[in-house]
């Protein structure tokens, strides 16, 4: 049995994982946490409902935080989860392996398999018997990207309506290179390149403190050939849409003409590519200033997504292919 917020909640099993826990204080706020056992090791969650959604929006933070990256305490105006249902959707924001209630288990997920497999699980013991509308569209940020492409680039990746990748790249920009080699503390160098120009972030999430979280180790050690090799040879193997979205500011990565373009030829197979470089963002696109215009766009995109599905899936839209292929 599962423990949140002092409540405990028996629940049916989902999938192979079995929802455990869910809040249930009288605080009326429409998002929830829970927590769902799967194989064994806890896995929290927050989920907002809808009762009929256009789909369910996954959302899978970076690393040194949590699920709360997407409801920043304090700040429901900069929440993702939030926007989400005001436009319609349902939408779950997992902690990663190794992050919230798991991060006890991090030793658990070394396999970059196993990580997708406990997150595909998990999507299904937290959504339940809910319904999915046109079914789930999966948005990462930052070092969350790496196991939202590995999971797009599964087999059952296919199935998924698009994806959303923000805050990640291919090559490192010549400012994320100089801020590495200064002989800065770890505190000023995570503040360097991940909270400017501060000016865009509200005060007290400067630094990230706010929503900061222990990380897995295994994870920090793959950063460092993340997009020379990693990023190419699973960006190759997705075929839904995908919406790459960068700040203006953003540090960490190129967000020049050369570096998009970089990026753009390795989804050779993806059915859409969308880029786009958000104004008044920097590296953290959903806990700015700018949230929600970034958080608009990423459901703008969905929702062309879910149209695309819901066109496809058409009566019409059938007669018109079989009558394309018999001609």
């Amino acid at each position: 049995m599962c423990r949140v917020r002092g409540e405990r909640v028996r629940t049916p099993e989902a999938a192979r994982g079995k929802l455990c826990a869910r809040a249930t204080s009288g605080s009326r706020d429409p998002v929830i946490a829970q927590i769902a056992d799967i194989g064994g090791i806890p896995m929290s969650a927050l989920l907002i409902e809808v009762p009929r959604p256009r789909a369910v929006i996954v959302a899978l933070h970076g690393g040194g935080t949590s699920s709360a990256y997407f409801d920043c305490p304090g700040h429901p105006e900069l929440s993702l989860l939030r926007t989400a249902a005001a436009a319609g959707f349902t939408a779950l924001a997992l902690d990663r392996p190794g992050y919230g209630s798991s991060q006890r288990f991090s030793d658990r997920f070394n396999d970059p398999q196993v990580r997708v497999d406990a997150m595909y699980t998990a999507i299904d013991a937290h959504l339940g018997a809910l319904p999915r509308g046109a079914g789930l569209f999966l948005a990462a940020h930052s070092a969350g990207c790496q196991l939202a492409l590995r999971m797009s680039a599964d087999r059952r990746g296919g199935q998924l309506l698009g994806l959303e990748l923000g805050g990640t790249g291919r090559r490192r920009s010549p400012i994320s290179d100089d801020i590495l080699a200064r002989p800065l503390s770890l505190r000023q160098r995570i503040s360097e390149l991940l909270w400017q120009p501060a000016h865009l972030y509200p005060p007290a999430l400067a630094g990230g403190t706010l929503i900061g979280s222990g990380g897995p180790r295994p994870e920090t050690a793959a950063g460092g050939s993340w997009g020379e090799l990693m990023f190419p040879k699973l960006a190759a193997r997705v075929r839904i849409p995908v919406h790459y979205s960068v700040g203006e500011h953003e540090r960490v990565w190129r967000t020049d003409a050369e570096g998009l373009a970089d990026v753009a030829s390795t989804f050779t197979m993806a059915r859409r590519l969308v880029l786009a470089v958000h104004p008044h963002s920097g590296h953290n696109l959903s806990v700015g200033y700018a949230a929600t215009a970034y958080h608009l766009s990423l459901l703008a995109f969905a929702e062309e997504c879910v149209l695309a599905r819901e066109i496809s899936d058409s009566p019409i839209a059938t007669t018109l292919l079989n009558d394309s292929v018999k001609g």
